[in-house]
């Protein structure tokens, strides 16, 4: 947060330091400008508290709540410059971590009722994945995993590096039950994804598998409790995203949450000047 207030504020608010007395304080209200969920509550408030420790931040709606055009958000009251110097940053942490929220929301409604998990990727912001996985969580969604230290995730560079797949899920399964870390195989066909069911992978992530090639899969691979569970991702819209949720697929992740939902929509008005 002090990076982020840093970058903007640099030596001083020019304009607000001219024009608001320092010991002036006022009353705002962060308002929304369009429909959406909401994320990222806490770290907008501490914006406001990095300049004004007193500073008083009342939520009218919570983490993962739903809000309409024109539903106010939150409330604050405290230093007049604080709240306008630190509006900017705290604007644009909550309209970012809401936009993620938002389209998460509208992929698991989209999916509603089929049993399948959407989940999110590492396409994130340098330095605020925490912070976006978060976001994903409050619109409904389920987490990846975090980096590349808490699972193994075998992709097609990780296979020619290792001299082919076989030799890759083999090694994969091996430091998977050694580090007692889920392992995870990308797959680019059906026999592939027949090769890695029978490897013993923890779950099998069919890429840009079209519904039809999933189906071929489904009929293919082995169901079971001991068998893996499927993954798909690529080429999923909002608009197709259900007809990628077939039974016997347990998660879609789309790297989109993340990397291309568009900020919401919301405002902070000054109501007075106390």
């Amino acid at each position: 947060m002090r990076l982020a207030l840093t970058e903007d504020v640099g030596g001083g608010d020019a304009t607000t330091d001219a024009l608001v007395d320092a010991a002036a304080r006022a009353r705002a209200r962060i308002v929304a400008k369009q429909e959406g969920v909401i994320a990222g509550t806490s770290v907008a408030a501490l914006a406001f508290r990095e300049l004004d420790a007193e500073v008083r931040v009342t939520w009218a709606v919570p983490e993962g709540g739903a809000v309409k055009r024109g539903d106010a958000v939150a409330e604050i009251e405290g230093k007049a410059r604080a709240i306008l110097t630190a509006e900017r940053v705290a604007l644009n942490f909550l309209q970012r971590l809401s936009g993620i929220a938002t389209m998460t929301r509208a992929f698991v409604k989209a999916v509603e009722g089929t049993g399948v998990a959407i989940l999110d990727t590492r396409k994130t912001t340098p330095g605020l994945r925490v912070l976006e996985k978060f976001a994903v969580l409050a619109g409904g969604g389920e987490n990846h995993r975090f980096g590349l230290f808490d699972g193994i995730l075998v992709k097609e560079n990780h296979v020619l590096a290792a001299g082919g797949l076989r030799q890759a899920l083999e090694r994969a399964v091996e430091v998977g039950r050694e580090k007692k870390v889920p392992v995870v195989v990308e797959v680019r066909t059906v026999e592939e994804a027949e090769e890695a069911a029978r490897s013993g992978v923890d779950r099998i992530l069919l890429d840009n598998f079209t519904p039809s090639k999933i189906a071929d899969v489904l009929k293919r691979v082995p169901r079971g409790k001991k068998s893996p569970v499927l993954e798909v991702s690529g080429g999923v819209r909002l608009q197709n995203v259900r007809d990628f949720a077939l039974p016997g697929i347990s998660f879609i992740s789309i790297g989109a949450l993340t990397h291309s939902a568009p900020a919401l929509d919301l405002s902070l008005l000054v109501e007075q000047i106390l």
